[in-house]
């Protein structure tokens, strides 16, 4: 069967699980949407710093999203199904049962600041990075599952009888799609834990020991584009057979197949990813390297750059501040701001990531005057996303040593005219959007299709996709000078809670 029929055809079912929804769609080898859905989940936040899910409420709002999809389609159309998931969240289940214990802990949450603290002072900062290609930090999935086994008291009787279950929420996903049949994860969202070793590809027993955990309790480690399992869907036996960590999704959603291409996704968070093919970089500037997929034959690399907070602070003047009813507000009162150079919104509300990477900065305001009002702090709040993409870009520029000559965006806000203008304007570079921004779901269907022999990686490289450029307007001096006014800003949140335990 000849790859333009199966574009036309067969459809992968994708999964796409993020931090503030679920989604389910129905993918073409083409990446024409034939049908999705979406069911928004509640965020948990118990305590400052803590961020939760509820495993269970995601896995029945995925539920809901397959039923919805699959509503008067063929499911024998249905070939593959692929799955992307925020990373880094950390779910802990029973395996007999398949019931969790307790919420997940989301990527966001800062509680385990001080757990990180301790294993840099048993020195172990220079062989995390080595081995793992992350910095020690509350973000990445170890102590996370450190502080869960900790604080449940079932979870250590549960590891002596190898029934206990760590993971991130693909693992999670995969082991209900299969009736618990199953514990696997694939290497990129492995690469996200802090306990992967990414050169040896396998557990790092060094962190494991340091961070007590049982490598009994960890899912099996597959490529990213291969067979995981089947789920019975509708009586029919589909193959999940694509699994990849949101920003590596996206990655390949944007056809970066080459060493040396860079994509920002504007979601929850902001990332930024440049393929480095199959060597791991190393950075000097705060930036990560991790793994960006394997087909089963051969890993490929990135260079990774994460932003905590971005659609996120869209949010937090959505629903804490209740300046807009909803994210498409915002670029409406933006434009109707007076600019104002000295206002700026610095949204460290988890820490700021790359690359400053302080746990204990939390966010504020600079720059008020009288005469700000609300449209003036959405404005700033929206240009925060671009500043925050340069800080990343400027320091992986200086990691690669090559000019990046344009950025290719995706997610949520990327769909905002005002805030790519603005991004053009502060990198002094194009920037370069896809009719379709949705890469994350669509780069993970291609992964599936081609791990269950639908269509290959040459047949996706080989679309046509349309894009739309925004170029630089204004001038790099006043580019620059707005610029130093954020260093200066987010200089002022860093170390805000010094007493942190």
């Amino acid at each position: 069967m000849s790859y333009l029929h199966n574009v036309k055809s067969n459809l992968v079912l994708t999964l796409d699980q993020g931090t503030t929804s679920s989604r389910a769609l129905l993918i073409r080898g083409d990446g024409a949407a034939e049908a999705s859905a979406q069911y928004e989940f509640t965020q948990y936040f118990p305590k400052q710093g803590w961020v939760e899910h509820d495993p269970n409420e995601i896995w029945s709002t995925i539920k809901h999203a397959i039923n919805d999809v699959l509503t008067g389609i063929d499911v024998s159309r249905v070939k593959a199904i692929g799955i992307t998931n925020q990373r880094e969240t950390t779910v802990m289940w029973n395996r007999k049962t398949g019931e969790a214990i307790g919420r997940a802990i989301v990527w966001q949450d800062r509680r385990t600041a001080s757990m990180c603290e301790q294993l840099k002072l048993q020195g172990l900062g220079e062989h995390v990075y080595k081995t793992t290609g992350l910095l020690i930090d509350a973000y990445f999935s170890a102590t996370k599952m450190q502080w869960l086994m900790q604080h449940h008291p079932e979870a250590q009787i549960l590891a002596k009888r190898d029934e206990l279950c760590l993971g991130t929420i693909d693992s999670w996903l995969i082991a209900k799609l299969t009736g618990s049949e199953l514990h696997v994860t694939d290497v990129s969202n492995a690469s996200r834990t802090m306990l992967y070793d990414i050169h040896r590809m396998q557990w790092d027993q060094v962190m494991l020991d340091a961070c007590q955990i049982p490598e009994s309790a960890l899912p099996a480690v597959k490529p990213s584009m291969g067979f995981f399992g089947e789920a019975q869907i509708n009586g029919l036996n589909i193959p999940i057979s694509g699994v990849a960590g949101d920003q590596q999704a996206a990655l390949f959603g944007q056809r970066c197949f080459s060493r040396g291409m860079v994509k920002n996704t504007y979601g929850t968070g902001c990332f930024m990813l440049m393929n480095t093919g199959q060597e791991a970089p190393v950075s000097s500037h705060g930036l990560l390297s991790t793994i960006a997929w394997s087909d089963g034959e051969k890993v490929t690399y990135a260079l990774e750059g994460s932003v905590f907070i971005a659609g996120a602070a869209v949010q937090w003047l959505r629903d804490a501040m209740q300046l807009i009813d909803n994210a498409a507000e915002s670029e409406y009162f933006a434009l109707k701001a007076e600019e104002k150079e000295y206002v700026y919104v610095v949204p460290a509300f988890a820490g700021l990531g790359a690359p400053y990477w302080d746990m204990y900065a939390r966010g504020a305001v600079f720059g008020l005057t009288r005469d700000t009002g609300k449209e003036e702090i959405i404005r700033a709040t929206l240009e925060s996303l671009a500043y925050q993409t340069r800080d990343v870009l400027d320091a992986m520029v200086q990691d690669a040593g090559t000019s990046i000559h344009s950025l290719l965006v995706d997610g949520g806000a990327s769909a905002n005219d005002f805030l790519m203008q603005f991004q053009s304007d502060i990198i002094q570079r194009m920037v370069v959007r896809p009719k379709n921004i949705e890469a994350t779901a669509l780069g993970v269907s291609w992964m599936a299709g081609i791990g269950a022999g639908l269509w290959t990686m040459k047949d996706i490289g080989a679309l046509h996709i349309n894009h739309q450029n925004f170029k630089p307007k204004m001038e790099q001096g006043l580019a620059d000078k707005r610029y130093a006014g954020w260093q200066k800003a987010v200089k002022r949140t860093m170390h805000w809670v010094d007493d942190e335990p």
